[in-house]
């Protein structure tokens, strides 16, 4: 292990700097992730069933029709997905996951549901006027960086018929943040990050100006291979979401709060559901 080197990665890092590593296409962790996603003991990779009912059912309920077209970007295993097929909709998810896609694929076919699934980067979207709906939900939009944004609000406009609507969820200005968080460290045989012995250090830093969170975590493992994982956590207040979405000519903005109970991560008033449309 080269201390120097250590010392130097855990501080705190120029904003949107990117970590060495991905998690989502890691063989092992997109395997823990799927079994996160699929848990009911907790609301971490996904909420627990009976709020994504909920969910779905104030979905359906604010953007009304029959056999809508319908996008569910970063899906997962198809949660959503699967009770919007179950509604009449045509549904496409799409999720960087080959794991969580692979699932999501044999579940439909078990439920002999019509689903279309592709594992992409979402930011690689390129269909043109096709969906009734685009959706992003469990505020995955919020961990996209500024540029990111850019990019998916305008693949997302492109992809969408006309009048067609964007649904999506953020932690608005409730939720708490701090300018700092307590540095973590464990020591493990095999754990989330890795099936072989390694050892974590984790910190959160905050960057007041942009409101900003990021939650950061070095895995080390025996051989002294160091991997740097960094995830940007972003607050939004109405006037943040209006503005943005009106310099991709998005119209007829609708913010709403308190659409959901409260879960492990994060309380009923921190989040914000979002439509907008094209």
């Amino acid at each position: 292990m080269n201390i120097q080197e250590l010392i130097a990665t855990a501080q705190k890092p120029e904003i949107y700097t990117k970590g060495t590593a991905t998690m989502w296409v890691d063989e092992y962790i997109s395997t823990q992730l799927l079994e996160t996603h699929l848990s009911q003991d907790m609301d971490l990779a996904s909420r627990k069933e009976t709020t994504i009912s909920s969910t779905i059912e104030w979905i359906l309920n604010t953007v009304p029709g029959d056999n809508l077209t319908i996008l569910d970007l970063g899906c997962g295993p198809g949660l959503y997905t699967e009770k919007l097929a179950e509604k009449g909709h045509r549904v496409t998810g799409m999720d960087f996951s080959a794991n969580s896609i692979r699932y999501a694929k044999e579940s439909a076919d078990r439920k002999e549901l019509n689903i279309s699934y592709v594992q992409q980067n979402y930011l690689a979207l390129e269909e043109e006027n096709k969906y009734d709906l685009v959706m992003i939900i469990f505020t995955d939009f919020g961990v996209l960086s500024p540029d990111q944004r850019e990019i998916l609000l305008g693949k997302i406009y492109r992809a969408l018929k006309p009048g067609g609507k964007f649904l999506f969820d953020v932690l608005n200005e409730n939720y708490p943040a701090n300018a700092s968080g307590p540095k973590e460290w464990d020591v493990s045989k095999k754990g989330f990050w890795r099936n072989k012995p390694y050892l974590s250090l984790s910190e959160t830093f905050y960057y007041e100006k942009q409101k900003v969170t990021l939650n950061q975590h070095i895995i080390i493992e025996e051989t002294g291979i160091m991997d740097v994982y960094r995830f940007w956590i972003h607050r939004f207040s109405h006037a943040d979401l209006d503005k943005m979405l009106a310099l991709h000519n998005f119209c007829n903005t609708e913010c709403h709060d308190h659409v959901l109970p409260g879960c492990h991560l994060y309380r009923s008033e921190d989040v914000t559901f979002c439509i907008t449309e094209k």
